[in-house]
């Protein structure tokens, strides 16, 4: 019990007026003898985590993976602030700092990027062909909120093609974002281009010159504490089935 309280009041000082209470014992129970392993994903990674969970499931019996997916901001303050999970897996490096500096991970890995695309409507009905014609007050733009890592990076690629967007909306993770385009609620988003690989028929992707120039890191981590089976789910992610599957869906190699 000294060494449990010892650990909270090491992650309180780092986590500043955080309160990590809970992180003491994962929601998957003990180290050993976990069956469930929560996982806290960026939204981007729905639908391709969705299935690697499934086969991770399949390859360890008695072991269940829950997800929580959502903006990696958010997601990273709900780790601080002492939601129970056991593996991060942000859309950058720099909500994953959020985590490390607060002391709840140690030593996360690169296992993915990512670029954006511009999404819209199927049809394209805006008749949106470049970056520049998000300038248009005429037309509904939908971008990720600049403190999201999908809204940092359409920050960055707008400043450097020196176009300042006309944006209508401004939403909390790209799934967000991408749902707008997909009702017509939006004439374009910016998005990732694997977010448009997974939507099919509904959208159509603008590509963005020299996109793949800036990609998205993506780290994961399995959290201080969090059982083994936390580990192997890591570790799956990392392994070659786990990058081909990653491929597939659009993702790119670290």
């Amino acid at each position: 019990m000294r060494r449990l309280a010892l650990g909270v009041v090491v992650a309180l000082a780092l986590a500043g007026c955080a309160s990590p209470a809970g992180r003491g014992t994962p929601a998957s129970g003990t180290p050993e003898g976990a069956s469930t392993v929560t996982v806290f994903a960026a939204a981007s990674l729905g639908g391709v985590f969705t299935a690697l969970g499934k086969r991770f499931e399949a390859q360890h019996p008695g072991v269940s993976v829950d997800f929580n997916f959502g903006g990696s901001s958010g997601l990273a303050a709900q780790i601080v602030q002492g939601a129970p999970a056991d593996v991060f897996a942000a859309a950058s490096p720099d909500t994953m700092r959020t985590v490390l500096d607060a002391g709840f991970a140690t030593d996360p890995s690169v296992f993915a990027t990512n670029t954006l695309q511009i999404a819209v409507p199927a049809g394209n009905p805006g008749a949106v062909t470049s970056l520049a014609d998000l300038a248009d007050a005429g037309l509904t733009v939908a971008l990720c909120a600049p403190e999201v890592p999908c809204g940092a990076a359409a920050a960055a690629v707008l400043s450097a093609a020196g176009v300042t967007a006309s944006v209508d909306t401004l939403e909390q993770d790209v799934t967000a974002v991408l749902t707008k385009v997909e009702l017509d609620e939006a004439d374009a988003g910016l998005v990732y281009r694997t977010d448009v690989l997974a939507a099919g028929a509904k959208v159509e992707g603008v590509d963005i010159p020299g996109a793949e120039n800036a990609p998205n890191d993506y780290p994961i981590a399995a959290l201080d504490g969090a059982s083994t089976a936390a580990g192997s789910f890591v570790a799956y992610v990392l392994s070659a089935e786990g990058g081909s599957t990653l491929e597939a869906a659009g993702f790119g190699s670290p």
